[in-house]
């Protein structure tokens, strides 16, 4: 297939292969991208990616081989306060971005019978990436270059409905290679802040069971010890160097409760628990960093309860999350050190789901509270309500396909007394197959009102004096584009 989409300012192109022969399981596909954005500050955007997978069969091993790349380059508008006017929507035009990465993947599962397997994967990864943002202090510039490499061993048997086991041991290791923070002097030339290379290394075994019991009962426990190691190399301060090493346990398990055919008016009700890690940012070099943790361990309560009434699904969630103190966290705008103090999050998530026989019509309300344990106050810039409506339909009349998609992300506290302005979206597409001829033609809609990033800045525009505290973003356009999709096998 070939799938070509575009505007008066973007053009994308993608692409896919694969044999018609369902035996030979292989697949290319490419895309490529070029566009301007819909400020007035030109993007010159460029993006290319490409993947590939090719499944081989040997025996009882199935061997999948996988392959990605990319790479990106554009000028990047940035952040602009949202109360004033911004000349060319940016308040430095030398904002830029540049990524790239490539990653290839091995899976091979080995199928002893019919309910026993061993799976064992890989993966190596390779990123670079160099940004220049102006969050109002001057333009800096973050960059690195980070190797990636991955070994898993995986066993599971299916023993009786009753019991299925699964284990295996994860080997990871994560080594960002100049890992550098620059500030640029009134001349335009970057100053080193802060340079680090890091080596990350995890070694985690893992193991759970699954099953249902009483017919009524489907449980799964699981348990994922973690030993982490860290070295820091501080290459500006080297006596900030420093190895640590960490031990984490991380529990989880779920119990749901599935009604017997006697209650089927009752709905399926579960409930989960989990606690999981990160690894803080060790670039800071305090004593604090040293001598404590590098890493921060939230955990979570949920519960689930869904019923299906008249073709029509309901889904309740209530969650409760518990968040550590993080002393160890690297401002993207300054490069200073952030304590965002242990927090409770606290959301409830509706959705109602129903399928007609030419399309199906979905609504999704979630509600959120996010605070500080220790003080209460609000965490900023954590969404507090969203609301989201999406409507498909098979059947129109002149053989048109439509979809339609609404969503509202409501007003949230950015801290010190400001507040985000809402974001509010519509998307929208109608396409029109011409199946016999082998290719779409459609059109896409977008339009919104609002800001993406909000978050406050400390700066000024030309004119305006001194810097001061403000609510920055970047604004979001409304567009409509057009798409052809060419398939070289009709349908």
């Amino acid at each position: 297939m070939m799938r070509l989409t575009g505007d008066y300012r973007d053009l994308n192109l993608v692409t896919g292969w694969s044999p018609a022969n369902p035996s030979n399981r292989t697949w290319v596909g490419a895309e490529v991208s070029f566009g301007n954005g819909y400020l007035d500050r030109l993007e010159h955007r460029k993006q290319y990616k490409g993947n590939i997978s090719k499944v081989f069969t040997f025996g009882n091993h199935d061997l999948t081989v996988y392959a990605i790349g990319y790479y990106g380059t554009a000028f990047q508008p940035g952040l602009i306060p949202i109360d004033a006017p911004t000349p060319d929507d940016t308040i430095d035009a030398r904002q830029h971005e540049e990524t790239s990465n490539g990653t290839v993947i091995f899976n091979d599962v080995w199928h002893l019978t019919e309910h026993r397997q061993f799976q064992f994967s890989g993966f190596y990864r390779y990123y670079t990436l160099d940004v220049r943002p102006n969050f109002g202090d001057g333009l800096i510039r973050q960059s690195e270059h980070r190797n990636v490499n991955s070994e898993d061993v995986l066993y599971t048997d299916q023993f009786s409905k009753a019991v299925s086991l699964l284990a295996g041991v994860d080997f990871r290791r994560e080594a960002p290679r100049a890992l550098n923070l620059d500030n640029a002097d009134p001349a335009g030339v970057f100053v080193p802040d802060t340079s680090n290379n890091l080596t990350i290394n995890f070694y985690s075994p893992f193991g759970a069971l699954d099953g249902k019991v009483f017919h009524v009962l489907h449980y799964n426990a699981g348990y994922r010890l973690d030993r982490v190691t860290m070295d820091n190399e501080d290459l500006l301060r080297p006596t900030l160097s420093f190895n640590r090493n960490a031990t984490i346990s991380s529990p989880k398990g779920t119990l749901t409760f599935l009604p017997p055919a006697s209650t089927r008016f009752l709905p399926t009700v579960s409930l989960s628990y989990g606690q999981t890690f990160h690894v803080d940012d060790p670039r800071i070099g305090t004593t604090a960093v040293q001598g404590g943790t590098i890493v921060a361990k939230p955990r979570a309560y949920q519960l689930v309860a869904s019923k299906t009434v008249a073709k029509t699904e309901f889904r309740l969630a209530l969650a409760h999350v518990t968040t550590a103190q993080q002393l160890a966290r690297i401002s993207n705008d300054t490069g200073l050190q952030e304590d965002e103090g242990p927090g409770i999050v606290k959301y409830l998530t509706f959705t109602v789901r129903h399928n007609f026989p030419h399309g199906s019509v979905q609504g999704l309300f979630s509600k959120a509270d996010a605070r500080d344990r220790f003080t209460g106050e609000a965490t900023p810039e954590a969404p507090r309500q969203i609301w989201d409506i999406l409507a498909t339909v098979d059947k129109l009349p002149f053989h048109l396909v439509a979809r339609g998609q609404y969503e509202e992300v409501g007003r949230k506290p950015l801290g010190d007394g400001f507040t985000a302005v809402p974001v509010r979206e519509f998307r929208g597409a109608v396409i029109r197959p011409f199946p016999s001829k082998g290719f779409d033609i459609g059109i896409n809609t977008f339009i919104v009102s609002g800001y993406g990033g909000q978050t406050l800045e400390t700066l000024s525009l030309p004119g305006e004096g001194s810097p001061f505290e403000r609510i920055t973003g970047f604004p979001l356009k409304s567009y409509v584009s057009a798409s052809f999709t060419y398939y070289f096998r009709h349908r």
